[in-house]
Protein backbone atom coordinates (compact mmCIF):
# COMPACT_ATOMS: atom_id res chain seq x y z
CA UNK A 1 0.00 0.00 0.00
CA UNK A 2 1.38 3.63 -0.87
CA UNK A 3 2.06 5.69 1.86
CA UNK A 4 1.29 9.66 1.82
CA UNK A 5 3.37 12.27 1.16
CA UNK A 6 5.30 13.54 4.21
CA UNK A 7 3.67 17.46 5.15
CA UNK A 8 6.99 18.74 5.07
CA UNK A 9 8.30 16.59 1.55
CA UNK A 10 10.10 18.80 -0.41
CA UNK A 11 8.86 18.72 -4.07
CA UNK A 12 12.17 19.90 -5.78
CA UNK A 13 11.53 22.13 -8.68
CA UNK A 14 13.69 21.32 -11.34
CA UNK A 15 15.13 24.61 -11.64
CA UNK A 16 18.37 26.08 -13.18
CA UNK A 17 19.57 27.39 -9.83
CA UNK A 18 19.99 23.88 -8.76
CA UNK A 19 22.77 22.90 -11.37
CA UNK A 20 25.07 24.81 -9.03
CA UNK A 21 24.08 22.87 -5.53
CA UNK A 22 27.43 21.24 -5.42
CA UNK A 23 29.33 22.62 -8.07
CA UNK A 24 31.36 25.12 -5.43
CA UNK A 25 32.07 22.44 -2.87
CA UNK A 26 32.96 19.51 -5.40
CA UNK A 27 34.90 21.37 -8.38
CA UNK A 28 38.51 22.94 -7.92
CA UNK A 29 38.38 24.04 -12.25
CA UNK A 30 38.74 27.30 -12.83
CA UNK A 31 36.74 29.42 -15.52
CA UNK A 32 38.94 31.42 -17.87
CA UNK A 33 37.63 34.91 -19.42
CA UNK A 34 39.82 37.56 -21.01
CA UNK A 35 42.56 38.43 -18.55
CA UNK A 36 39.95 37.04 -15.78
CA UNK A 37 40.16 33.32 -14.01
CA UNK A 38 38.21 32.38 -10.75
CA UNK A 39 36.46 29.16 -9.33
CA UNK A 40 33.50 28.15 -9.12
CA UNK A 41 33.02 29.37 -5.40
CA UNK A 42 33.50 33.11 -6.94
CA UNK A 43 30.75 31.97 -9.96
CA UNK A 44 27.86 31.50 -8.13
CA UNK A 45 29.27 34.53 -5.74
CA UNK A 46 29.16 36.44 -8.67
CA UNK A 47 25.77 35.20 -10.06
CA UNK A 48 24.47 36.01 -6.88
CA UNK A 49 25.03 39.53 -7.23
CA UNK A 50 24.19 39.95 -10.92
CA UNK A 51 20.87 38.69 -9.52
CA UNK A 52 21.13 41.45 -6.70
CA UNK A 53 21.97 44.08 -9.25
CA UNK A 54 19.57 43.27 -11.51
CA UNK A 55 16.86 43.21 -9.06
CA UNK A 56 18.07 46.68 -7.76
CA UNK A 57 17.59 47.89 -10.59
CA UNK A 58 14.09 47.24 -11.01
CA UNK A 59 13.87 43.60 -12.78
CA UNK A 60 11.43 41.17 -12.04
CA UNK A 61 10.11 37.65 -11.79
CA UNK A 62 8.41 37.48 -15.04
CA UNK A 63 10.47 40.28 -16.89
CA UNK A 64 12.38 39.57 -20.06
CA UNK A 65 16.41 40.68 -19.95
CA UNK A 66 18.02 40.89 -23.08
CA UNK A 67 21.98 40.28 -23.59
CA UNK A 68 24.09 41.14 -26.50
CA UNK A 69 27.81 39.92 -25.68
CA UNK A 70 30.64 37.91 -26.98
CA UNK A 71 31.04 34.68 -25.83
CA UNK A 72 31.97 35.66 -22.33
CA UNK A 73 31.97 34.98 -18.76
CA UNK A 74 29.55 37.62 -18.27
CA UNK A 75 27.16 35.73 -20.53
CA UNK A 76 27.73 32.62 -18.53
CA UNK A 77 26.63 34.50 -15.18
CA UNK A 78 23.65 35.72 -17.68
CA UNK A 79 22.39 32.18 -18.35
CA UNK A 80 22.45 31.45 -14.20
CA UNK A 81 21.39 34.54 -12.21
CA UNK A 82 18.65 35.82 -14.83
CA UNK A 83 16.58 32.65 -14.90
CA UNK A 84 17.23 31.92 -11.56
CA UNK A 85 15.58 34.86 -10.13
CA UNK A 86 12.82 34.03 -12.10
CA UNK A 87 13.09 36.67 -15.22
CA UNK A 88 13.60 35.51 -18.75
CA UNK A 89 16.53 35.33 -20.44
CA UNK A 90 16.50 36.75 -24.28
CA UNK A 91 19.90 35.32 -25.95
CA UNK A 92 19.93 38.29 -28.98
CA UNK A 93 21.49 37.23 -31.91
CA UNK A 94 24.01 39.92 -32.90
CA UNK A 95 24.98 38.96 -36.01
CA UNK A 96 21.28 40.09 -37.22
CA UNK A 97 20.54 43.00 -39.12
CA UNK A 98 19.36 45.85 -36.88
CA UNK A 99 15.92 45.59 -38.20
CA UNK A 100 15.73 41.70 -37.38
CA UNK A 101 17.24 42.93 -34.13
CA UNK A 102 15.03 45.32 -33.21
CA UNK A 103 11.65 42.64 -34.13
CA UNK A 104 13.35 40.22 -31.46
CA UNK A 105 13.32 43.03 -28.69
CA UNK A 106 10.08 44.50 -29.55
CA UNK A 107 8.54 41.15 -29.81
CA UNK A 108 9.75 39.50 -27.00
CA UNK A 109 8.82 42.18 -24.96
CA UNK A 110 12.41 42.94 -23.44
CA UNK A 111 11.87 45.05 -20.21
CA UNK A 112 15.93 45.60 -19.68
CA UNK A 113 19.07 45.41 -21.64
CA UNK A 114 22.53 44.31 -21.14
CA UNK A 115 25.14 44.78 -23.65
CA UNK A 116 28.44 44.79 -24.79
CA UNK A 117 29.95 48.14 -25.75
CA UNK A 118 30.91 47.40 -28.88
CA UNK A 119 27.03 47.52 -29.65
CA UNK A 120 26.57 50.59 -27.86
CA UNK A 121 26.05 52.35 -31.27
CA UNK A 122 23.25 49.89 -32.28
CA UNK A 123 21.58 50.23 -29.10
CA UNK A 124 21.04 54.31 -29.14
CA UNK A 125 19.81 53.48 -32.52
CA UNK A 126 17.56 51.15 -31.62
CA UNK A 127 16.31 52.07 -27.92
CA UNK A 128 14.73 55.59 -28.92
CA UNK A 129 12.09 52.90 -30.65
CA UNK A 130 11.85 50.47 -27.69
CA UNK A 131 10.22 52.16 -24.93
CA UNK A 132 9.38 48.91 -23.35
CA UNK A 133 12.94 48.41 -21.95
CA UNK A 134 13.02 50.33 -18.94
CA UNK A 135 16.91 50.07 -18.09
CA UNK A 136 20.59 49.12 -19.33
CA UNK A 137 23.54 47.90 -17.95
CA UNK A 138 26.54 48.82 -20.72
CA UNK A 139 28.91 45.51 -20.76
CA UNK A 140 32.86 46.17 -20.49
CA UNK A 141 36.34 44.98 -19.09
CA UNK A 142 37.63 44.80 -16.00
CA UNK A 143 39.84 47.91 -16.22
CA UNK A 144 36.37 50.23 -16.66
CA UNK A 145 35.35 51.64 -13.68
CA UNK A 146 31.90 52.48 -14.06
CA UNK A 147 31.44 49.16 -15.78
CA UNK A 148 29.91 45.69 -14.96
CA UNK A 149 32.79 44.38 -13.07
CA UNK A 150 32.40 47.37 -11.21
CA UNK A 151 28.75 46.46 -10.95
CA UNK A 152 29.14 43.55 -9.68
CA UNK A 153 31.90 43.98 -7.18
CA UNK A 154 29.54 46.72 -5.68
CA UNK A 155 26.61 44.63 -5.20
CA UNK A 156 25.81 43.01 -1.75
CA UNK A 157 25.85 38.20 -2.26
CA UNK A 158 23.15 38.07 -0.10
CA UNK A 159 20.47 38.09 -2.84
CA UNK A 160 17.88 35.34 -1.99
CA UNK A 161 17.00 32.96 -4.72
CA UNK A 162 12.97 31.64 -4.42
CA UNK A 163 11.47 28.30 -5.53
CA UNK A 164 8.79 28.62 -8.39
CA UNK A 165 7.03 26.65 -10.76
CA UNK A 166 9.40 24.56 -12.73
CA UNK A 167 7.35 25.02 -16.02
CA UNK A 168 8.03 28.70 -15.54
CA UNK A 169 9.57 30.43 -19.03
CA UNK A 170 13.74 31.02 -18.70
CA UNK A 171 15.09 31.61 -21.71
CA UNK A 172 13.87 32.87 -25.23
CA UNK A 173 15.71 33.44 -28.48
CA UNK A 174 14.81 33.46 -32.15
CA UNK A 175 15.41 31.00 -34.59
CA UNK A 176 17.55 32.21 -38.13
CA UNK A 177 16.17 30.48 -40.56
CA UNK A 178 16.32 32.12 -44.41
CA UNK A 179 12.90 33.03 -45.08
CA UNK A 180 10.40 35.36 -43.03
CA UNK A 181 10.50 37.04 -39.97
CA UNK A 182 13.01 34.93 -36.99
CA UNK A 183 10.62 33.23 -35.07
CA UNK A 184 10.63 33.58 -31.19
CA UNK A 185 11.01 29.93 -29.04
CA UNK A 186 10.42 29.77 -25.47
CA UNK A 187 12.07 26.79 -23.30
CA UNK A 188 10.89 26.35 -19.17
CA UNK A 189 13.60 25.45 -16.01
CA UNK A 190 12.25 22.01 -16.22
CA UNK A 191 12.98 21.57 -20.30
CA UNK A 192 16.60 23.20 -20.00
CA UNK A 193 17.75 21.40 -16.46
CA UNK A 194 16.51 18.33 -18.31
CA UNK A 195 18.89 18.73 -21.02
CA UNK A 196 21.42 19.64 -19.44
CA UNK A 197 21.66 16.21 -17.53
CA UNK A 198 20.79 14.06 -20.49
CA UNK A 199 23.24 16.07 -22.58
CA UNK A 200 25.87 15.17 -19.51
CA UNK A 201 24.80 11.66 -19.09
CA UNK A 202 24.82 11.07 -23.29
CA UNK A 203 28.46 12.57 -23.28
CA UNK A 204 29.66 10.48 -20.22
CA UNK A 205 28.18 6.80 -22.31
CA UNK A 206 30.59 7.93 -25.03
CA UNK A 207 33.77 6.32 -26.09
CA UNK A 208 36.87 7.70 -24.80
CA UNK A 209 38.15 10.75 -26.65
CA UNK A 210 34.62 11.06 -28.00
CA UNK A 211 32.57 12.73 -24.89
CA UNK A 212 32.98 15.10 -21.56
CA UNK A 213 34.25 14.34 -18.62
CA UNK A 214 34.81 16.21 -15.57
CA UNK A 215 39.07 16.42 -16.14
CA UNK A 216 38.31 18.01 -19.84
CA UNK A 217 38.40 21.88 -20.81
CA UNK A 218 35.53 22.99 -22.64
CA UNK A 219 35.96 26.34 -25.15
CA UNK A 220 32.60 26.93 -27.11
CA UNK A 221 32.99 28.03 -30.53
CA UNK A 222 29.18 28.37 -31.13
CA UNK A 223 27.95 31.92 -29.66
CA UNK A 224 26.24 32.08 -26.75
CA UNK A 225 23.45 33.71 -28.58
CA UNK A 226 22.43 30.61 -30.47
CA UNK A 227 20.39 27.84 -28.72
CA UNK A 228 22.15 28.33 -25.22
CA UNK A 229 25.44 27.26 -27.02
CA UNK A 230 24.05 24.58 -27.88
CA UNK A 231 23.17 23.73 -23.80
CA UNK A 232 26.65 23.14 -23.62
CA UNK A 233 27.43 25.21 -20.42
CA UNK A 234 24.82 24.38 -18.76
CA UNK A 235 26.18 20.75 -18.62
CA UNK A 236 29.21 22.27 -18.42
CA UNK A 237 29.10 24.41 -14.84
CA UNK A 238 27.10 21.79 -13.78
CA UNK A 239 29.83 18.74 -14.37
CA UNK A 240 32.51 21.76 -12.75
CA UNK A 241 34.73 21.44 -15.45
CA UNK A 242 37.11 23.82 -16.19
CA UNK A 243 35.95 26.83 -19.25
CA UNK A 244 37.66 29.16 -21.18
CA UNK A 245 35.66 31.95 -22.77
CA UNK A 246 37.20 33.19 -25.82
CA UNK A 247 35.37 36.33 -27.11
CA UNK A 248 35.44 37.00 -30.29
CA UNK A 249 36.09 34.04 -32.78
CA UNK A 250 39.34 35.18 -33.76
CA UNK A 251 41.06 31.87 -35.25
CA UNK A 252 44.66 33.01 -33.53
CA UNK A 253 42.81 33.72 -30.52
CA UNK A 254 40.98 30.27 -30.27
CA UNK A 255 44.62 28.62 -31.31
CA UNK A 256 46.35 30.28 -28.42
CA UNK A 257 43.75 29.50 -25.71
CA UNK A 258 43.97 25.48 -26.80
CA UNK A 259 47.54 25.93 -25.75
CA UNK A 260 47.86 27.98 -23.30
CA UNK A 261 44.68 26.14 -21.10
CA UNK A 262 44.88 22.67 -22.30
CA UNK A 263 41.58 22.99 -24.39
CA UNK A 264 40.65 19.87 -25.45
CA UNK A 265 36.89 19.79 -25.59
CA UNK A 266 34.51 22.17 -28.34
CA UNK A 267 32.05 22.35 -30.34
CA UNK A 268 31.02 24.41 -33.74
CA UNK A 269 29.92 24.44 -37.62
CA UNK A 270 31.65 22.89 -40.29
CA UNK A 271 33.12 26.76 -41.10
CA UNK A 272 34.89 27.55 -38.14
CA UNK A 273 36.50 23.93 -38.17
CA UNK A 274 37.58 24.66 -41.59
CA UNK A 275 38.83 28.15 -40.28
CA UNK A 276 40.80 26.70 -37.31
CA UNK A 277 42.94 24.05 -39.78
CA UNK A 278 43.37 26.72 -42.23
CA UNK A 279 44.88 29.34 -39.22
CA UNK A 280 46.85 26.12 -38.02
CA UNK A 281 48.68 25.33 -40.77
CA UNK A 282 49.48 22.02 -40.34
CA UNK A 283 49.99 22.49 -36.39
CA UNK A 284 49.34 19.25 -34.36
CA UNK A 285 46.39 19.96 -31.96
CA UNK A 286 45.37 16.74 -30.23
CA UNK A 287 43.89 16.18 -28.20
CA UNK A 288 40.96 18.18 -29.13
CA UNK A 289 37.33 16.53 -29.64
CA UNK A 290 34.45 18.46 -31.46
CA UNK A 291 31.01 18.38 -31.83
CA UNK A 292 29.75 19.45 -35.26
CA UNK A 293 26.71 20.70 -35.72
CA UNK A 294 24.47 23.25 -38.06
CA UNK A 295 25.53 21.71 -41.21
CA UNK A 296 26.41 18.73 -42.88
CA UNK A 297 30.16 17.51 -41.57
CA UNK A 298 32.17 16.37 -44.94
CA UNK A 299 34.05 12.82 -44.53
CA UNK A 300 37.02 15.10 -46.02
CA UNK A 301 37.18 17.79 -43.42
CA UNK A 302 36.78 15.23 -40.93
CA UNK A 303 39.30 13.24 -42.26
CA UNK A 304 41.55 16.48 -42.61
CA UNK A 305 40.53 17.28 -39.09
CA UNK A 306 41.80 14.16 -38.04
CA UNK A 307 45.13 14.48 -39.75
CA UNK A 308 45.46 17.33 -37.29
CA UNK A 309 44.73 15.29 -34.50
CA UNK A 310 41.26 16.48 -33.75
CA UNK A 311 38.33 14.33 -33.36
CA UNK A 312 35.12 15.12 -34.91
CA UNK A 313 31.64 13.64 -33.74
CA UNK A 314 27.72 15.19 -35.37
CA UNK A 315 25.95 16.14 -33.03
CA UNK A 316 22.19 17.00 -34.72
CA UNK A 317 19.41 19.31 -33.28
CA UNK A 318 17.68 22.21 -34.11
CA UNK A 319 16.88 25.86 -32.62
CA UNK A 320 13.51 24.36 -31.34
CA UNK A 321 14.60 21.00 -29.71
CA UNK A 322 16.88 23.41 -27.07
CA UNK A 323 19.34 21.90 -29.11
CA UNK A 324 20.98 17.75 -28.61
CA UNK A 325 19.02 15.44 -30.06
CA UNK A 326 21.50 12.70 -31.21
CA UNK A 327 25.29 12.34 -31.25
CA UNK A 328 27.70 10.36 -33.17
CA UNK A 329 29.81 7.84 -32.15
CA UNK A 330 32.32 4.64 -33.45
CA UNK A 331 35.22 2.81 -33.31
CA UNK A 332 38.28 5.41 -33.33
CA UNK A 333 39.38 4.52 -36.87
CA UNK A 334 35.80 5.33 -38.06
CA UNK A 335 35.40 8.61 -39.22
CA UNK A 336 32.66 8.03 -41.48
CA UNK A 337 30.74 6.55 -38.57
CA UNK A 338 31.04 9.78 -36.66
CA UNK A 339 29.91 12.20 -39.83
CA UNK A 340 26.52 10.50 -39.14
CA UNK A 341 23.46 12.65 -37.15
CA UNK A 342 24.32 9.79 -34.76
CA UNK A 343 22.44 7.81 -32.06
CA UNK A 344 19.40 9.28 -29.96
CA UNK A 345 20.15 10.88 -26.47
CA UNK A 346 18.71 10.07 -24.11
CA UNK A 347 14.80 10.21 -23.36
CA UNK A 348 14.66 10.93 -26.96
CA UNK A 349 12.31 9.46 -29.51
CA UNK A 350 12.98 9.41 -32.94
CA UNK A 351 10.97 8.13 -36.25
CA UNK A 352 10.97 8.38 -40.20
CA UNK A 353 7.01 9.49 -41.43
CA UNK A 354 7.45 7.13 -44.61
CA UNK A 355 3.94 8.40 -45.73
CA UNK A 356 5.06 12.03 -46.23
CA UNK A 357 8.82 11.60 -47.60
CA UNK A 358 10.70 10.35 -45.05
CA UNK A 359 10.20 13.71 -42.93
CA UNK A 360 12.18 13.09 -39.13
CA UNK A 361 9.44 13.44 -36.30
CA UNK A 362 10.87 13.94 -32.37
CA UNK A 363 9.68 13.36 -29.00
CA UNK A 364 11.82 14.47 -25.82
CA UNK A 365 11.06 16.42 -22.33
CA UNK A 366 12.51 19.67 -23.45
CA UNK A 367 11.66 20.71 -27.05
CA UNK A 368 10.00 24.16 -27.38
CA UNK A 369 6.30 23.86 -26.92
CA UNK A 370 5.89 25.95 -29.88
CA UNK A 371 6.03 29.63 -31.10
CA UNK A 372 5.02 33.17 -30.43
CA UNK A 373 2.22 32.58 -33.41
CA UNK A 374 -0.47 30.03 -32.19
CA UNK A 375 -0.52 28.78 -36.26
CA UNK A 376 2.84 28.01 -36.71
CA UNK A 377 3.15 26.48 -33.21
CA UNK A 378 0.24 24.25 -34.56
CA UNK A 379 2.17 23.36 -37.52
CA UNK A 380 5.26 22.67 -35.66
CA UNK A 381 3.22 20.10 -33.39
CA UNK A 382 0.83 18.59 -36.20
CA UNK A 383 0.21 14.82 -34.84
CA UNK A 384 1.31 15.77 -31.21
CA UNK A 385 5.36 14.68 -33.04
CA UNK A 386 7.63 17.58 -33.59
CA UNK A 387 8.12 18.08 -37.55
CA UNK A 388 12.33 19.31 -38.34
CA UNK A 389 11.84 19.65 -42.15
CA UNK A 390 14.53 17.05 -42.47
CA UNK A 391 14.53 14.01 -44.37
CA UNK A 392 16.23 11.05 -42.21
CA UNK A 393 16.96 7.63 -42.42
CA UNK A 394 18.18 4.92 -39.88
CA UNK A 395 21.35 2.60 -40.64
CA UNK A 396 21.27 -1.16 -39.58
CA UNK A 397 23.43 0.09 -36.15
CA UNK A 398 20.18 2.33 -35.28
CA UNK A 399 22.30 5.63 -36.17
CA UNK A 400 20.41 8.45 -37.96
CA UNK A 401 21.76 10.09 -41.03
CA UNK A 402 20.60 13.23 -42.18
CA UNK A 403 19.21 12.48 -46.23
CA UNK A 404 18.43 16.79 -46.38
CA UNK A 405 16.21 19.16 -45.76
CA UNK A 406 12.60 18.63 -47.39
CA UNK A 407 12.61 21.89 -49.00
CA UNK A 408 16.91 20.93 -50.10
CA UNK A 409 16.12 17.76 -51.64
CA UNK A 410 16.33 17.81 -55.40
CA UNK A 411 13.71 16.13 -57.47
CA UNK A 412 14.87 14.91 -60.92
CA UNK A 413 14.40 12.84 -63.62
CA UNK A 414 11.61 10.64 -61.28
CA UNK A 415 14.35 10.62 -58.70
CA UNK A 416 15.67 12.20 -55.40
CA UNK A 417 18.90 13.47 -55.47
CA UNK A 418 20.40 14.54 -51.73
CA UNK A 419 22.34 17.46 -51.87
CA UNK A 420 23.95 16.80 -48.75
CA UNK A 421 25.75 13.82 -50.54
CA UNK A 422 26.61 15.16 -53.16
CA UNK A 423 28.32 17.96 -51.58
CA UNK A 424 29.80 15.63 -50.10
CA UNK A 425 31.28 13.88 -52.95
CA UNK A 426 32.58 17.32 -54.11
CA UNK A 427 34.31 18.39 -51.12
CA UNK A 428 36.51 15.11 -51.56
CA UNK A 429 37.86 16.33 -54.73
CA UNK A 430 41.02 17.89 -55.06
CA UNK A 431 40.97 21.71 -54.85
CA UNK A 432 37.26 21.84 -53.33
CA UNK A 433 37.46 23.77 -49.58
CA UNK A 434 33.06 23.95 -49.44
CA UNK A 435 30.34 22.97 -51.93
CA UNK A 436 26.63 24.10 -51.66
CA UNK A 437 24.36 22.55 -54.21
CA UNK A 438 20.78 23.33 -54.62
CA UNK A 439 17.87 22.53 -57.75
CA UNK A 440 17.14 24.67 -60.45
CA UNK A 441 13.82 24.24 -62.51
CA UNK A 442 14.04 22.53 -65.85
CA UNK A 443 10.70 22.33 -68.01
CA UNK A 444 12.23 18.22 -69.21
CA UNK A 445 13.62 16.96 -65.59
CA UNK A 446 11.19 19.16 -62.91
CA UNK A 447 14.51 19.86 -61.25
CA UNK A 448 18.31 19.69 -62.05
CA UNK A 449 21.54 20.37 -59.58
CA UNK A 450 23.67 23.10 -59.27
CA UNK A 451 26.67 23.31 -57.16
CA UNK A 452 28.69 26.58 -56.25
CA UNK A 453 32.16 25.39 -55.19
CA UNK A 454 34.72 27.55 -53.05
CA UNK A 455 38.47 26.63 -53.85
CA UNK A 456 40.53 25.54 -51.36
CA UNK A 457 43.34 27.77 -49.90
CA UNK A 458 46.21 28.26 -52.28
CA UNK A 459 44.76 25.90 -54.88
CA UNK A 460 43.50 26.44 -58.34
CA UNK A 461 40.67 26.23 -59.39
CA UNK A 462 39.40 22.25 -60.53
CA UNK A 463 38.50 21.80 -63.85
CA UNK A 464 34.48 21.62 -64.07
CA UNK A 465 35.15 18.15 -66.91
CA UNK A 466 37.17 16.73 -64.74
CA UNK A 467 35.03 17.06 -61.48
CA UNK A 468 32.17 15.86 -63.67
CA UNK A 469 34.01 12.59 -64.64
CA UNK A 470 34.90 11.96 -61.25
CA UNK A 471 30.95 12.03 -60.36
CA UNK A 472 30.31 9.54 -63.41
CA UNK A 473 32.66 7.21 -61.52
CA UNK A 474 30.27 7.03 -58.23
CA UNK A 475 27.58 6.99 -61.00
CA UNK A 476 28.66 3.39 -61.94
CA UNK A 477 29.42 2.45 -58.63
CA UNK A 478 26.13 3.00 -57.80
CA UNK A 479 26.57 5.47 -55.04
CA UNK A 480 24.54 8.33 -56.78
CA UNK A 481 22.23 8.57 -60.18
CA UNK A 482 23.21 9.81 -63.06
CA UNK A 483 20.79 12.38 -62.28
CA UNK A 484 22.90 14.16 -59.66
CA UNK A 485 25.61 15.22 -62.11
CA UNK A 486 25.11 18.82 -62.21
CA UNK A 487 23.78 21.00 -64.88
CA UNK A 488 25.75 23.66 -63.97
CA UNK A 489 29.34 24.33 -61.80
CA UNK A 490 30.19 27.51 -60.62
CA UNK A 491 32.74 28.94 -58.72
CA UNK A 492 32.55 31.54 -56.24
CA UNK A 493 34.97 33.18 -54.07
CA UNK A 494 32.76 32.00 -50.77
CA UNK A 495 29.30 30.64 -49.88
CA UNK A 496 26.62 33.47 -48.60
CA UNK A 497 25.64 31.99 -45.13
CA UNK A 498 22.99 32.86 -42.28
CA UNK A 499 24.11 34.16 -39.10
CA UNK A 500 24.96 30.99 -37.51
CA UNK A 501 27.09 30.05 -40.37
CA UNK A 502 24.68 27.38 -41.58
CA UNK A 503 24.57 28.10 -45.55
CA UNK A 504 21.91 30.48 -46.70
CA UNK A 505 20.37 28.29 -49.88
CA UNK A 506 18.30 30.66 -50.67
CA UNK A 507 20.82 33.46 -51.09
CA UNK A 508 22.14 31.20 -53.63
CA UNK A 509 19.05 30.43 -55.60
CA UNK A 510 18.30 33.90 -56.06
CA UNK A 511 21.88 34.52 -57.22
CA UNK A 512 21.75 31.98 -59.87
CA UNK A 513 18.50 33.70 -60.95
CA UNK A 514 20.44 36.97 -61.38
Amino acid sequence: MLSTTGSEAYGYPLLIRHLLVNVADQSDAEIVSGDLRFSYRDFVDRVTRLAGLLAARGVRAGDTVAVMDWDSHRYLECYFAIPMMGAILQTVNVRLSPAQIDFTLRQSGAAFLLHHADFTHLCDQLLPGLPQIGGVIVMEGAADEDGYEALIAATSPDFAFADFDENAIATTFHTTGTTGDPKQVFFSHRQLVLHAITLAATLANQPDGQGLRRTNVYMPMTPMFHVHAWGMPYAATMLGVKQVYPGRYDPATLLALKQREDVDFSHCVPTILRMLLDAARGERLAPWTFVIGGAPLPLALAQEAAAAGITTLVGYGMSETGPIITLARSAPEDIAGRCRAGFPALLVQARIDTAHGGELLLRAPWLTQGYATQADSDALWAGGWMHTGDVGAVDPDGALRIVDRLKDIIKTGGEWVSSVDLEDLLVAQPGIAEAAVIGIPDTKWGERPAAFLVASQGAQPPDPDQLCAALEHHVTSGRISRYAIPERLLMVDALPRTSVGKIDKKALRLLLAE
